[in-house]
């Protein structure tokens, strides 16, 4: 047994290592610019020693078994064979039941599919002209180009932050040779491209709802404009602030007193200061508030068939406030809490809930359109959301398996983890159902770009968020691939894949209607949408998944900490491996600047000088 004193001479040598690691020892240079950390990373000796009594306390729940169990805090979670941290046997037997439960699902899912679909409705007859053409736009509908600028913008600027992020993992402090850590560290360009991410497609999502409003109420309730105006100034603060924010508090310059209200709340996805998650949250009920004032009334006249737009009522106001759960901590709030409360936002709500409002809202559209009978669109609209949200909401568990979470909490996350990956099967049925939408009028070419992108959305729905989500979702898997590749690529695959495609859709879509002489341009269009996939497959299947899996093998042959170690990661085939992935970052980007190029000069600008 080690005795106290030999402990306390390790656990003071690792602190050491620690403090010389996150200050600027010239002896650890190297291993510095091998995690593309920036020189004297952490300025403040008394923060570096608190950060080392951090690692201290996670490396001890890490450790100690739970009284009266055989398994750690963290359920033996990370491997370590040293310390005899394996799989424990629940881990194991919950992981069997997932592969069970998922068969199990999926026969019953086209048991149901094939026998208790309904058959009776004949499609309708669409009209010759576009129904949503035929009423005049509205001064909010017009005002919404201004959105769609900032969608790409924010888009664009994800998409170089991204290129330049993922070459620090080969060349650490520098670009191509240019030192730029200092001003840019890895750290904060990581931090923008998450931020970014979200940024562009919650305000994509945020102007398709405002276009569709008028649509429902029949014109702009009073002050409408006005509003979306205003929302749209507030948006430009809250990014603004919380990308200085995070400028500020990584770059060390803002006291620390205030870093978790105004810089950096150190949570991916919920990295912005507290102060702008609030402003956020506020912008988001008062866009429900917009959207509610469209809405309320159509719900409340007599007549007509009104299920559908009581769908589209719930997933709006979901929208709205479950982004609010993330408030539910506060800067000292246990660790195992926070992380419960910031995947209810990061699953629930950008992973469940604008799931319900893009299939609700498409739905709206398609039979707004004539295209699909209101019943038809209410009962597949419906049925989506329950299997949604009945394997998404409990499903969220799988990110606590190793949390501090008991037994039973694995159980819970693993079942219904593997039940979410079962609606997403029948996702190729439906981007079939919608690529045929494209016949059924002569002026559904029109739009046959953003019918594309919803193609796209089935297809990488059931690729990054059902194949590669599976991957690593089942206890046992997540237990060895947590926090490597494998988690990247399922991040990439999913939520540009998905939510990504989506809400370049609904962006083509409302630029289709608020410049109707606008024509899209093949070329480009082309370019754009198969450049943006071919370069996400790219990017997944030459790097990624590669590195990811060798991590894999290395995880479970060593241990997490060599699958994540520079000494590891450095080795010059991986080194190789990210180099490649540099082809598919060139193909995504020329595919993203050519979506930019149609929407922002060829959409907003010139159609705007053309028709005045």
């Amino acid at each position: 047994m080690l005795k106290l004193h030999d402990f306390c001479n390790r656990a003071a040598q690792t602190a050491d290592h620690y403090d010389r690691l996150y200050g600027n020892d010239p002896a650890l240079r190297q291993m510095r610019d091998n995690y593309a950390m920036k020189e004297n990373t952490l300025p403040s000796a008394e923060r570096r020693a608190k950060l080392a009594d951090f690692f201290f306390w996670t490396a001890w729940a890490a450790s100690t078994e739970r009284p009266g169990t055989v398994a750690t805090y963290t359920n033996n979670w990370p491997p370590e064979p040293l310390i005899g941290n394996h799989p424990t046997p629940e881990n194991i037997l919950w992981s069997l039941a997932c592969v069970v439960l998922l068969i199990a699902g999926v026969g019953a899912l086209i048991w149901g599919w094939a026998f208790l679909r309904s058959h009776d409705d004949a499609d309708p007859v669409p009209s010759a002209t576009d129904p949503l053409t035929l009423a005049a736009l509205t001064p909010s509908q017009k005002a919404l180009g201004k959105y769609l600028f900032v969608v790409l913008a924010l888009f664009v600027f994800q998409v170089f932050i991204g290129g330049f992020t993922a070459h620090y993992t080969i060349e650490g402090q520098s670009f191509y040779g240019i030192d730029v850590s200092q001003w840019f560290p890895y750290a904060l360009t990581r931090t923008w491209h998450v931020q970014s991410a979200v940024m562009w497609i919650a305000t994509a999502f945020l102007a398709a709802g405002l276009f569709l409003a008028p649509v429902i109420h029949g014109g702009d309730p009073k002050y409408q404009k006005l509003g979306v105006d205003v929302l749209f100034y507030a948006l430009l603060l809250v990014v603004a602030g919380s990308f200085i924010g995070n400028y500020f508090a990584i770059a060390q310059v803002m006291p620390a007193n205030l870093s978790f209200w105004l810089g950096h709340q150190g949570y991916e996805y919920l990295d912005l200061g507290r102060i702008w998650q609030i402003a956020l949250f506020g912008g988001l009920l008062f866009w429900l508030a917009l959207m509610l004032r469209g809405i309320l009334p159509a719900l409340r006249r007599k007549g007509g068939d009104k299920n559908l737009l009581a769908l589209l009522t719930v997933s709006t106001i979901a929208i709205g406030l479950f982004y609010g759960s993330g408030l539910f901590y506060g800067e000292r709030t246990h660790i195992t809490i926070m992380e419960y409360w910031r995947w209810w936002v990061v699953h629930l709500w950008v992973e469940g809930i604008f799931e319900v409002f893009a299939t609700t809202a498409i739905a709206f559209i398609f039979a707004t359109m004539g295209l699909v009978s209101k019943r038809i669109a209410t009962a597949a609209s419906l049925a989506a959301a329950s299997l949604f949200m009945v394997g998404g909401v409990p499903g969220t568990f799988h990110h606590l398996y190793f949390a501090g979470t008991t037994t039973p909490v694995m159980a819970i996350g693993a079942a219904f983890s593997a039940l979410e990956v079962v609606p997403l099967i029948v996702l190729g049925y439906e981007a079939w159902e919608r690529w045929s939408l494209r016949d059924r009028a002569p002026w559904m070419r029109a739009v046959r770009w953003p019918l594309m992108c919803f193609v796209a959305v089935a297809f990488w729905n059931m690729l990054g968020a059902g194949v590669f989500g599976f991957m690593i979702n089942t206890p046992v898997a997540l237990f060895y691939l947590q926090g490597l590749n494998t988690t990247a690529v399922h991040a990439h695959a999913a939520l540009f894949g998905v939510y990504g495609f989506l809400a370049l859709g609904f962006t083509l879509l409302v630029l289709r209607y608020i410049r109707p002489n606008m024509t899209f341009s093949e070329p480009l269009m082309k370019t754009g949408f198969w450049g943006l996939n071919a370069g996400l497959v790219l990017m997944i299947f030459t790097s990624l998944l590669p590195v990811g899996l060798f991590q894999f093998e290395a995880s479970v042959t060593t241990g997490m900490w060599y699958a994540r170690s520079d000494e590891f990661l450095q080795q010059d085939f991986l080194e190789t491996l990210r180099w490649i992935r540099t082809f598919g970052d060139v193909v995504f980007i020329v595919g993203a600047v050519a979506v930019a190029w149609q929407v922002v000069v060829l959409g907003l600008w010139r159609r705007r000088l053309a028709d005045t």
